[in-house]
């Protein structure tokens, strides 16, 4: 039963209530069947859930063993009461308590023995399911005892099953059998998705509300009674905020998993909790003409179905969040390499971490502390890998995964953004997976699909298990921004997916990693100097302190804060039931704290331990941790331990908790180091520019004659790379004005129309804070192909309060209100209405 904490969830409020009771019932494993119908705007069909018996524990603490670990069923089976055998389905029109009567055989029971849902309440016990806008018809038991090679997995069992245990024993024999017999078990999952329900069985009621799918075997009062293999028939709906329906850019019909902040709920009904990983098979069937691309672990050849359909059908055998399901559905085309186009791709030679081959990861052997040697310890290969995880085929348990620099990939996009993405994200995905690979060691997913999602895509890219989804805009200008945004997504295979925050609200912990490594792998597929690469890492680290002090400038102190549940991270409810903080806040999912206040706390801690001494303890802390979920304290009690000098310096985890995760604004550090980053070569190159603009500028004020030749107007202006002119562009936003013909000047200098979408937005910001009416199709342009970057670019046409600004600004949210991401919809529409 619910506790009356998670049924007094306020949905109003902008916590995301996590609902599924998953310390009583986890679900091992998923088979989903489903159907897409472009027509209509809806996915349907049935997904079947492969239960156990949860822990049972009253709370788990943040120092509990961790989660995802398999855990051992009742071996108990309780008997259900007897009772009529029923099936309870909600009737069209019902309210959401009312339900109807079958039968499992589908026929409708017609008198008295209708009962509503809170009947047996007190005494049944509900399984919860997170789900939201789905419609479900049906719930049925799955006979697992009819099929045939079911009965085999009982051959080594020295008693037979308990009267009326069969199916609970088939379940759990099918769930324990090694990962080297996966392919026996996916199979054997199969076919058991297709199975019929038991002849008689006892009824399933079922129950929706805002959040939930709450499901009750009649006469069933604990976990160990319930069923453990369940289908459920269902249909999504068109406004359903897991997936996008939505047109390419090829103007052709598409759906994708947009990374909603509910998740997956509105795709299946699902345990969203992180501790609930499980693995799926899924089938999908489409379209002939379109393309299923899934984060799976096979590359799928589809069939073809004489009915002008496709079926394609992937699976995982890594447990992982049911959060981590990712789909997209359109007529993609996959990309091919032009020959001659390459990047250069970084050899393990030039892999300058101290004591760390290339082709395998620390180990956890005690380090000689303090000492030169402390890294010495690596492995080799996987003979020295530890993994302490569940039990699935892992890679780092593989010697040609470790050899494996370059996983196989492709890369897919719309008709119109090929020659784009031929020229710019083919050439660059090989160096920046062996960037990744030098420095992080096994790629943790066999193979990788990159796509270019639709232009309301609402992020520059997010990351999945063997798929990525890139936005558009890293496609203009030079390729720095596209590089350096896959080596971004790429490094969330490491910190975000292989190894995962066990509390959501520790967000840092997936975007504080991969927002520091990005410059590190970005910086190998350069295949810098160390000097240039210090350089560089100075630029980039002056830019994300500017951004994270003007962000932090206006938002709530609250949102500033990297562990906001503090002392209860990780805690959960007697049922497993949680909430996320500020998951649902709609201008959450435009800010970057969690990833620049992360950032900058790894370049805090990594400037204790030494740079290339910290990459190398990354890949140690990988090495032990992949395939589980963390908490903060993991992470930091780990470093600790392995840096005892940095206690003797004063670094504690108190005060890492005190100065960056508990509370908000800028830690003391941050400010003093900022200053330093501003003496750096590339950083006083911009300076120096910046002042020629300034006095460039002041010389063309209004009511400034200016005779024909005078030198005021002959500047040689240095060119500069994309990160320094972002620079300079923010600088020259600080000065009060600037007239029409300084801005054409700064546009033809340094041919801003051709950037990179983040200079080009900095220049669109310049335009309108100085009304530069000339370039306000630029802006236009920027708000309409670059949705990714151009919410608030909306908040200053409008706070300009300037008729024309304004115009400008409801023009092209009409336009690009159809296409838009449901957040930035939301929070765009309460500027501009």
């Amino acid at each position: 039963m619910q506790s009356a904490e998670e049924s007094d969830l306020d949905p109003n409020k902008d916590d995301l209530p996590l609902r599924a009771n998953t310390n009583h019932m986890l679900v091992r494993h998923y088979v989903l069947d489903l159907t897409i119908h472009f027509e209509s705007k809806t996915i349907g069909g049935s997904i079947v859930l492969f239960l156990e018996p949860g822990k049972g524990k009253s709370m788990e603490t943040p120092d509990s063993a961790p989660s995802g670990e398999s855990t051992s069923p009742s071996p108990l089976c309780e008997q259900p009461k007897q009772e009529p055998q029923l099936h309870l389905q909600p009737q069209a029109g019902a309210s959401q308590t009312e339900v109807t009567v079958e039968t499992c055989d589908h026929k409708h029971v017609e008198g008295t023995e209708a009962r509503s849902w809170q009947e047996g309440a007190s005494d049944e016990f509900t399984l919860v399911l997170d789900c939201c806008d789905l419609s479900v018809s049906k719930v049925e038991e799955v006979d697992v005892a009819s099929v045939p090679g079911m009965r085999a997995l009982l051959d080594d069992c020295e008693q037979p099953p308990q009267a009326g245990c069969l199916s609970f024993t088939l379940v759990e024999r099918l769930l324990a059998l090694s990962s080297s017999c996966w392919k026996e078990q996916h199979d054997l999952y199969l076919q058991c998705s297709t199975a019929p329900c038991p002849q008689g069985a006892a009824a399933l009621s079922f129950h929706t509300d805002r959040w939930s799918l709450q499901l009750r075997k009649r006469g069933v009062g604990s976990p160990s009674g319930f069923p453990r293999a369940l289908r459920i028939w269902y249909e999504t709906k068109p406004k359903g905020a897991s997936v996008r329906w939505t047109d390419t850019q090829d103007g052709r019909c598409c759906v994708y998993t947009m990374g909603s902040p509910i998740n997956n709920r509105a795709l299946f009904p699902c345990q969203e909790p992180p501790v609930a990983m499980s693995t799926w098979q899924a089938t999908v069937v489409a379209p002939g003409e379109y393309t299923v691309l899934l984060s799976g672990e096979n590359q799928v050849v589809p069939v073809q179905k004489e009915s002008g359909l496709s079926r394609w059908a992937y699976y995982v055998t890594m447990p992982m969040p049911a959060s981590t399901f990712t789909l997209a559905v359109g007529q993609w085309h996959e990309a091919q390499a032009k020959s001659g186009t390459g990047v250069p791709v970084l050899t393990e030679s030039s892999n300058s971490t101290p004591g760390v081959s290339t082709s395998g990861c620390s180990s956890v052997e005690k380090p000689c502390h303090g000492s030169n040697q402390e890294f010495q310890g690596a492995a080799d290969g996987p003979a020295q890998s530890m993994c302490s995880h569940v039990d699935y085929p892992c890679r780092f348990t593989l010697t040609e995964a470790w050899r494996e620099a370059i996983i196989p990939h492709r890369v897919f996009s719309p008709t119109c953004l090929l020659p784009q993405v031929e020229a710019v994200v083919v050439p660059h995905l090989p160096a920046c997976l062996a960037a990744a690979h030098a420095v992080l060691g096994v790629h943790p997913f066999s193979h990788l699909d990159v796509l270019i999602v639709p232009s309301g895509f609402s992020s520059l890219g997010m990351a999945s298990p063997h798929i990525v989804f890139l936005s558009q805009s890293v496609l203009m200008g030079p390729a720095h921004l596209c590089g350096a945004r896959l080596c971004h997504e790429i490094a969330h295979a490491w910190f975000g997916l292989v190894i995962g925050a066990r509390d959501w609200t520790e967000e840092w912990i997936s975007e504080g990693f991969a927002t520091f490594l990005e410059d590190v792998l970005w910086a190998k597929v350069q295949q810098l100097s160390l000097h240039e690469e210090e350089d560089q890492l100075h630029l980039r680290a002056l830019l994300r302190w500017r951004r994270l002090h003007d962000e932090l400038q206006n938002a709530e102190q609250e949102l500033q804060i990297l562990r906001p549940h503090k002392e209860s991270t990780g805690v959960v409810s007697e049922s497993g039931a949680s909430t996320v903080k500020h998951g649902l806040n709609p201008e959450k999912p435009f800010m970057q704290v969690h990833y620049l206040k992360g950032y900058f706390l790894l370049k805090f801690l990594a400037s204790f331990t030494g740079h290339e001494h910290f990459l190398a303890f990354l890949r140690l802390f990988v090495s032990l941790y992949h395939g589980r979920l963390v908490l903060s304290q993991d992470f930091l009690r780990m470093l600790l331990d392995h840096f005892p000098d940095v206690k003797r310096r004063g670094l504690t985890l108190e005060g890492i908790y005190a100065d960056w995760l508990d509370a908000p604004g800028i830690p003391k550090w941050l400010t003093e180091e900022s200053a330093a980053w501003l003496q750096s070569p590339l950083v006083t190159e911009v300076q120096q520019e910046v002042t020629k603009w300034i006095h460039f500028s002041r010389g063309h004020g209004k009511g400034t004659k200016r005779k024909r030749g005078d030198p005021c107007l002959k500047v040689n202006f240095k060119e500069m790379g994309p990160e320094q002119t972002v620079l300079l562009l923010e600088m020259l936003l600080e000065e009060e004005k600037m007239s029409a013909g300084v801005l054409q000047t700064l546009e033809r200098t340094y041919d801003l129309r051709t950037q990179d979408a983040e200079v080009k937005h900095r220049w669109c910001e310049l335009v309108v804070k100085h009304k530069y009416s000339a370039a306000y199709k630029d802006v236009e342009d920027f708000l309409i192909d670059n949705q990714a970057m151009g919410v608030y670019l909306y908040g200053e046409l409008m706070l300009q309060e300037d008729g024309r600004q304004q115009a400008l600004a409801r023009r092209c949210f009409s336009r690009a209100q159809e296409h838009m991401d449901p957040a930035a919809l939301a929070v765009v529409s309460e500027m501009i209405l």
